[in-house]
């Protein structure tokens, strides 16, 4: 009897200690209970004054967690073992989860303020009647000019771009879908072609480029543009929102033509755990008034009418950021295309960069 007892608590005491390592392991991912979200975003990429004041509304703590590309957070969510409630994917990777079973639907039952967001900005390809996505911020891809050395109005188009005048004088973000896209655009072709002579006559054009092409770099043409070191880039609004906020004399232009339109989006993983949490958040971030305190900390578009109604009259008049109707009506939004055809574009791109 002595030695059953012994045992028993010898047994009780390692399920004690594996209680005690369960609740630290949650702690460790974030998950530390049913008053939680668990938010995987982007890097800097909503008001944290914001994420206090939803806590001290609702009572439920918000644990963020960033990534640095759709690619990336994809992976870490597919991979499993993660306990993430939402997460902030673009336009086509929204496509792509959805495809792939890694999405819950909207329940729109439990959604308010839906009414907010604007026609433009609904019910786009990637997610038919926003069944699994809520818009966050918006943008398009466009020419940054420093007017230094570039007259207002000199630059419009994307054909320009191959002025024999701009020798050396551009830079492009390094992304296969935008570089291709701007061209496939001047060509007169969509951004979503997967037709193998406009894609390869894409590429012929681009290579005729590299003489203007300064360099091909990614985060670092922000700081690059706002030290001056190129008159030109290419490159996505919000990031030439940043520029403009360090160097008063760049400015940035969507061609007349079009462009690409982009979206980043809220939507929920089938990960999710904490799903009051999770449409407590949604609605909070669905009032104007938060909208708009999110949208002046970040510098990118809002899609929240409501809220754009309240930013300063200074932001809501600038068409480089807030174009016309006319101007929407010609941007074009990526679609989520087959593996081979994404190898296509990024093979090449691959040569004009090897080119240049």
């Amino acid at each position: 009897m002595k030695k059953f007892l012994i045992a028993f608590l010898v047994l009780m005491g390692i399920c004690l200690g594996l209680s005690v390592g369960a609740q630290q392991l949650t702690k460790s991912t974030g998950d530390t209970g049913s008053k939680v979200l668990n938010l995987y975003n982007w890097g800097d990429y909503i008001d944290p004054t914001l994420l206090t004041k939803f806590q001290k509304e609702t009572g439920y703590h918000v644990n963020v967690e960033t990534f640095d590309s759709n690619e990336a957070m994809y992976t870490k969510i597919k991979q499993g073992g993660t306990s993430y409630d939402l997460t902030v994917p673009s336009d086509y990777m929204v496509q792509k989860m959805k495809a792939d079973h890694m999405l819950i639907p909207l329940d729109k039952s439990r959604l308010t303020g839906m009414r907010n967001y604007g026609h433009s900005f609904m019910n786009k390809s990637f997610d038919p009647g926003n069944r699994y996505s809520i818009p966050y911020f918006w943008g398009t891809l466009g020419i940054i000019y420093n007017d230094q050395s570039i007259k207002p109005g000199q630059l419009a188009h994307w054909d320009q771009l191959w002025d024999s005048k701009y020798r050396d004088d551009i830079m492009l973000i390094d992304s296969a879908r935008d570089i291709m896209g701007f061209t496939l655009i001047s060509q007169h072709h969509s951004v979503n072609t997967t037709n193998t002579p406009e894609l390869l006559a894409a590429r012929d054009k681009l290579n005729k480029l590299s003489p203007n092409v300064k360099a091909i770099v990614a985060d670092e043409i922000k700081m690059y543009m706002a030290e001056g070191e190129a008159p030109i880039a290419v490159d996505w609004s919000g990031e030439a929102s940043e520029m403009m906020s360090q160097n008063s004399h760049l400015h940035y232009v969507v061609p007349t033509e079009g462009s690409n339109m982009w979206f980043d989006n809220l939507v929920i993983p089938k990960t999710a755990k904490h799903f009051k949490a999770i449409y407590a958040f949604l609605n909070f971030m669905n009032q104007p008034k938060n909208a708009a305190q999110n949208a002046e900390y970040i510098g990118y578009a809002t899609p929240n009418t409501a809220a754009f109604k309240l930013l300063p009259k200074s932001v809501r008049d600038d068409k480089q950021f807030y174009p016309s109707q006319k101007v929407l009506d010609k941007l074009e939004v990526y679609s989520n295309l087959s593996p081979e055809k994404v190898q296509q574009y990024n093979d090449l791109y691959l040569e004009f960069k090897m080119h240049h």
